[in-house]
């Protein structure tokens, strides 16, 4: 038993030793997002993302802090940083603290290869019909980069109850969340973060 465990051991070190060393990493801040600061609300919310390359995938690891505590935020990679948003891609969840900060990790392609391609229209799965259904199919589009990223409260509540809208938007698993609460919209529409990352 000794003696395999040793060589799973050995084999785990060897295959670490194959991974390439980060080609390259990149920090970027997140700010209050526009429909945040329209509402007047979340005056200290920030946060900080930092992409780590290793070569075939990217590790993107979101820091946030000046949030409502112990409150649900859904990550997304998105077009364009503000409203309408263009073609979002959901990466996962994000949960305060007691004092409102929060730490996630998502693991992908978060680089100048981030995109969203449908080179025609197909039959898509309709799982939520309430309250933003979804599409029964989709539309065909060329290659779109989606280089910003954006935190979506987990629902309208939850923003109602941090003095923001409580608009309902599709951005959760079951598209019904609150509004967006930070994003990279201190980058231009088409040169979000992501890009950077060669």
């Amino acid at each position: 038993m000794k003696r395999v465990s040793l060589s799973l051991l050995a084999g785990f070190v060897l295959s670490l030793a194959s991974i390439p060393a980060a080609a390259q990493n990149t920090t970027f801040t997140l700010v209050r997002s526009a429909g945040a600061a329209a509402g007047n609300c979340l005056p200290d919310a920030r946060g900080r993302v930092t992409i780590n390359s290793l070569g075939n995938v990217e590790v993107m690891h979101v820091e946030a802090a000046g949030l409502p505590p112990k409150t649900e935020f859904d990550a997304f990679v998105i077009q364009l940083p503000n409203a309408p948003f263009g073609l979002s891609w959901y990466q996962g969840d994000l949960t305060t603290d007691e004092n409102g900060r929060g730490v996630a990790d998502f693991i992908g392609r978060f680089s100048i290869e981030t995109f969203i391609v449908a080179p025609g229209s197909g039959p898509a799965p309709v799982v939520h019909r309430q309250p933003i259904p979804d599409a029964s199919s989709n539309p065909a589009t060329g290659p779109v980069h989606t280089y910003h990223v954006g935190l979506w409260f987990g629902s309208p509540d939850a923003a109602a109850a941090a003095g923001c809208p409580a608009t309902v938007t599709p951005f959760n698993g079951d598209h019904n969340a609150g509004i967006q609460a930070l994003s990279t919209r201190n980058f231009g529409n088409l040169v979000g973060p992501l890009r950077r990352i060669q």
